[in-house]
């Protein structure tokens, strides 16, 4: 299992303080393992969820106890080769967005959903999301993308300034002093934040990167292909929430496209949770 013995002790803190029973579940994929962790009523809408670049299936955990899980099968996924309890297999890596495609087909192949899947991610998982959608939007009956990174807009160079030095050395005080200066002091949930911290030990894969997803399929009249909502942070300080909102309603003229007022990029989903599920789920 991946992950140091404080990492697993951790993340579990923070599932044990998800509402009702979780299941967890390892689906197999050529890339490794997956682990799902599942909860709602069994028969309901799938909502298959992507965190955002190490934040683990975990950071959902608010958005259910606000009623995500009600109406839908919630299965949240860490991503592979990200901290987690995914496992990457060992004679083959994710390299590429085809790869992505390939990983994701296999666990909605493994989860069973009946009837199409509304398929949501935070910035890196929005990322994957938006371009799963491009290649394969008959799967999906709807695409949340919260505060989508490399989607619409690109990073602005001072986060990225501000974000190497965690990403090349992580460190507990490296990610907790990002943390604070992206949020602007936020009081995000400690468990989580120890989690976090935890990550810094977690074995380094570098992660997909590449072009901006081929949104033009998606650019069709409504009710023709998968619902769109895009929800931005008014207060990210990786890239300029406004001009992204414009970009994203120029570009998807048909998608649902709104700022979420008074959270930053790494604050959420945790802390606009409430908001989040009002307004997309």
């Amino acid at each position: 299992m991946p992950g140091t013995s404080s990492f697993r002790a951790a993340y579990g803190a923070v599932l044990d303080r998800w509402p009702g029973p979780v299941e967890a579940v390892d689906l197999p994929t050529p890339y490794g393992e997956t682990r799902v962790n599942t909860c709602g009523p069994a028969g309901a809408p799938p909502l298959v969820l992507l965190p955002g670049g190490g934040a683990t299936s975990t950071v959902w955990g608010a958005c259910v106890a606000e009623g995500a899980a009600r109406a839908h099968r919630v299965h949240a996924v860490d991503l592979v080769g990200d901290p987690g309890l995914s496992a990457a297999a060992p004679s083959r890596a994710i390299r590429a967005v085809g790869d992505l495609v390939g990983w994701l087909d296999a666990v909605l192949d493994g989860l069973g959903p009946g009837g199409p899947v509304t398929l949501a991610g935070h910035s890196y998982g929005a990322w994957i999301a938006a371009h799963y959608a491009a290649r394969r939007p008959a799967r999906l009956g709807r695409l949340v993308l919260l505060d989508p990174t490399q989607v619409f807009a690109g990073l602005r160079p001072g986060y990225v300034l501000r974000a190497l030095p965690m990403l090349v050395r992580p460190a507990p005080e490296r990610i907790r002093s990002f943390l604070a200066w992206e949020t602007r002091g936020a009081a995000l949930d400690p468990a989580w934040l120890r989690l976090q911290e935890e990550s810094a030990g977690f074995p380094a894969v570098r992660p997909v990167t590449g072009p901006r997803p081929d949104l033009a399929g998606l650019a069709r009249p409504a009710g023709t292909g998968p619902r769109i909502d895009i929800q931005f942070a008014a207060l990210a300080r990786c890239h300029d929430s406004g001009r992204a909102a414009r970009a994203a309603r120029e570009a998807l003229p048909g998608a649902r496209v709104g700022v979420l007022p008074g959270v930053s990029h790494h604050a959420l989903p945790l802390t606009a949770a409430a908001e989040i599920v009002r307004r997309v789920f």
